[in-house]
């Protein structure tokens, strides 16, 4: 078979595949994203909204529409047949462009472990991984990219699962595996490497996140963070902008206006007082910084929300830690 040919028969089975997929996921979806299969999130989205979400690692793969995401001021867009990987916990905002009702946008989630990643590491030599020769500080915590075939097979048939429950405990774990093993020695792979390695920077700086996370409102100093990942102040600064495209200092600022306008849905009549629970102590400073992420002064962005039927995503998200999810980066 030559290159056209071989070509042409992937583009049919992927377009087979993609078909399956959407089905599937049109059929089993919740508001929540969770399924039976531990890890495994599906997603359908009927408005081109914008979100502002924190994400976990994961695996994403759109089966119907497409989606412009934001991280700082680094633009990414992924469509039907693509997928996206993220290694770290990042604070994006993004809309799935022109998702409606009658053509939703539909994309499964599958949470990136490292404990599942890790023994893969073994098992996959070096040369294996496209990127994974590419220095460390180089490697991004979010990429977009054509769904390979196998790629596309093996989520196809674990979302399968879900109208097999019976086979669910022993298949999934199986094919979890083969899903790490095409991203490890995909184009990806050097950065879901680095999610395994317990010495890797990408898992030092998620140490420092991972505080950010859950003590958002305390007073932050850099010093501590790069201590808390083990680096020199001036090597955890360059190490956590390689990996977010963000200062540690713009990154804990998003963290707490995603959390204010996750608490104003229920306490618009109290800016002030959201303000300094997430960590302002200067109102007029909180106003004019929500503003310029959301668009709109507190309040008003608040009332915006209740009347559309929206919630915020709060900022610790994911079925699989604190908070809830609305959507899939």
């Amino acid at each position: 078979m030559d290159t056209t040919d071989r070509h042409t028969t992937d583009r049919h089975a992927a377009d087979r595949l993609l078909g399956e997929l959407r089905a599937l996921i049109a059929a089993h979806a919740r508001p929540d994203l969770t399924t039976p299969v531990e890890g495994l999130l599906l997603s359908r989205v009927e408005t081109s909204e914008p979100d502002h979400s924190l994400t976990d690692p994961l695996l994403v793969v759109m089966a119907q529409g497409a989606k412009h995401l934001m991280l700082g001021a680094q633009a990414y867009e992924y469509r039907a047949g693509q997928c996206l990987v993220v290694t770290t916990g990042l604070p994006v905002t993004g809309n799935f462009v022109g998702a409606a009702p009658e053509h939703p946008a539909l994309g499964l989630g599958l949470v990136l472990r490292p404990a599942a990643i890790a023994p893969l590491l073994l098992q996959a030599p070096p040369d294996r991984a496209a990127g994974a020769s590419r220095p460390a500080t180089g490697l991004p915590a979010i990429a977009t990219g054509q769904a390979e075939p196998d790629l596309l097979d093996a989520v196809t048939r674990l979302v399968r699962l879900l109208d097999h429950p019976a086979d669910a405990p022993v298949l999934a774990p199986m094919i979890e595996r083969e899903i790490l093993w095409r991203l490890l020695t995909g184009p990806y792979g050097g950065m879901v490497r680095q999610i395994g390695l317990a010495d890797s920077n990408l898992t030092h700086v998620s140490r420092a996140i991972g505080w950010i996370r859950e003590n958002y409102a305390e007073p932050v100093r850099i010093e501590d963070l790069a201590s808390l990942a083990a680096m020199s102040t001036s090597a955890f600064h360059r190490h956590f902008r390689a990996v977010t495209t963000l200062s540690p200092l713009q990154f804990v600022k998003q963290i707490r206006l995603q959390e204010a306008r996750s608490l104003l849905v229920a306490r618009a009549d109290d800016v002030a007082g959201v303000g300094h629970l997430v960590g302002y102590d200067n109102p007029s400073q909180f106003t004019r910084e929500y503003r310029r992420l959301f668009g709109a002064p507190p309040g008003r962005d608040a009332a915006r929300l209740r009347a559309a039927g929206l919630e915020a995503s709060p900022a610790p998200s994911g079925p699989w830690g604190a908070g809830t999810v609305r959507r899939l980066p």
